[in-house]
């Protein structure tokens, strides 16, 4: 999806020169002309991915519409734009909460490389705290994305789930984030900060499957060399999440009754039983009833454990939650790949909603995954999702001539470089020996050749560059040009 910047300034000239940066960038551009402004822009649920604002304007200036900002709870990253680049004034703004400031006027690189740290800082922000929520086990249903109808049901009824001790069955088919679920009904509940341990019970092999639930002591068999505790005890007094349940062997479902109804458990070899304070949360992607009418599942635990079901849809039941999906994914991947993608183009979200989805969310996900890490461009776009579009990645036109080689090509650019007229190619590329010169020391020439060319005019020549005013004046005191200042306007 497309980011927002808000441009918070008084003067609308500033404001259209940034709107004219930013949407080269890719970037959607909205407009404040004041503080007050701002605020209401903000409070409306107006999009704003990150804010531009100028420090002096009348009525609310800068400084005072950021700590508003801050005060609210807006937390935007805020780059601040002044035309003095006092210490103090820089000082107070980042005290206040901005994440950067830039002096006016700045070049276009200068303002599209703080938007992008910023959001790039933003990412990592939103990924730590999803990490510690995660690893704490206070994910709550707030945390899962998506505000479907029938997501938003499914969120709904799993509150009411979490305020007691019920057993829920999570279905649904496979992919579509039930673990996501069960987790937040641990960390909506009294128990959340307490462990969540989940149990993939169809990964465990059957001849260790009651060992790991429920525990062994030491020489209680061949290869017990010490005593395990098990998923059990590792979740007392929090919840145990029990995925593919219809997977359990029909001895173990009987060692499971018995500590659902019990509330404890038996350690292979051990010479008593153990409380334990356990809540469970267990999930299938089959048809359990037809398991217990095929005499694969009992039917007393099935009923134990089918409290209270929770049915988690599929993606395609619920599209309207594709781009927030894909949102953050593209924000995860980010962080994780080192990457700054920006967000995805219209088409490509038309096309993912479209999609199907035969593996639901976890497929999503991994077809984010593969287009952030191949992705060179700033937003994602249908030819990055090949398997679904049928789309291969552009590629420049090369001509369809035999090419000379390697040794005939560098001869002919050399003899070409040598000799070249005002019209062609004034910078040489290649040295006297036929090899490439220093990216240094041929930018160099092309700056001095633009100068020549331009008579001093910096303006003209930072704008047929393709850079800003700044970044020239930087460049040609880098590389010691001499410019005559008195043409330099």
């Amino acid at each position: 999806m497309t980011k927002t910047v808000l441009v918070v300034d008084d003067d609308p000239t500033q404001r259209r020169l940034i709107q004219a940066v930013l949407e080269r960038e890719g970037f959607a551009v909205s407009h404040a002309e004041g503080g007050d402004a701002a605020i209401a822009h903000l409070t409306s649920g107006a999009p704003a991915d990150v804010i531009l604002l100028d420090l002096v304007m009348p009525g609310l200036n800068g400084q005072d519409t950021l700590k508003e900002m801050r005060a609210r709870g807006f937390t935007q990253p805020v780059i601040v734009l002044t035309a003095s680049g006092g210490v103090d004034t820089v000082v107070k703004a980042m005290q206040a909460g901005a994440a950067d400031f830039f002096i006016k006027p700045a070049s276009p690189e200068r303002i599209t490389v703080s938007i992008r740290n910023a959001l790039s800082m933003g990412d990592l922000k939103g990924e730590v705290e999803r990490l510690t929520k995660r690893a704490g086990g206070k994910t709550t249903f707030a945390d899962l994305i998506g505000g479907s109808p029938i997501m938003s049901m499914v969120k709904r009824m799993g509150e009411r789930a979490a305020k007691s001790g019920i057993p829920v069955l999570i279905t649904g088919e496979s992919g579509v984030g039930k673990e996501l679920l069960a987790r937040a009904v641990h960390g909506s509940s009294d128990r959340a900060g307490k462990p969540f341990v989940a149990v993939n019970c169809g990964a465990i092999p059957e001849n260790l499957v009651e060992s790991i639930l429920f525990g062994h002591e030491k020489g209680s068999f061949t290869g017990a060399s010490d005593k395990h505790l098990g998923k059990f005890k590792e979740a007392d007094g929090g919840t145990l999440f029990l995925d593919e349940v219809g997977e359990l062997p029909l001895d173990v479902q009987v060692k499971l009754l018995r500590a659902l109804q019990e509330g404890e458990i038996d350690p292979i070899g051990s010479k008593r039983s153990i409380k334990v304070d356990v809540r469970i949360v267990s999930a299938t992607n089959r048809d359990l009833q037809q398991a217990v009418s095929a005499g694969r599942f009992r039917e007393d635990l099935y009923y134990r454990l089918n409290v209270f079901p929770l049915e988690a849809p599929s993606l395609r039941e619920r599209r309207e939650d594709i781009p927030a999906l894909v949102e953050a994914f593209i924000r995860r991947f980010n962080v994780e790949e080192g990457k700054r993608v920006i967000g995805a183009s219209p088409e490509t979200i038309a096309l993912l909603t479209n999609f199907d989805w035969p593996g639901n969310v976890r497929q999503l996900e991994n077809a984010v995954y593969r287009a952030i890490v191949l992705a060179d461009a700033p937003y994602l776009q249908p030819y990055d999702f090949p398997a679904i579009s049928g789309l291969a990645a552009p590629i420049e036109a090369v001509s369809v001539a035999p090419a000379p080689p390697p040794a005939a090509l560098l001869q002919a650019a050399h003899a070409a470089m040598s000799a070249p007229t005002a019209a062609e190619a004034p910078v040489r590329i290649l040295d006297d020996r036929g090899h490439l010169r220093t990216l240094e020391d041929i930018e160099r020439d092309l700056i001095q050749h633009a100068i020549d060319v331009y008579a001093g005019h910096m303006s003209e020549v930072a704008r047929r560059l393709g850079i800003g005013r700044s970044t020239l004046y930087r460049k040609v005191r880098e590389q010691g040009i001499e410019v005559d200042m008195k043409e330099a306007g």
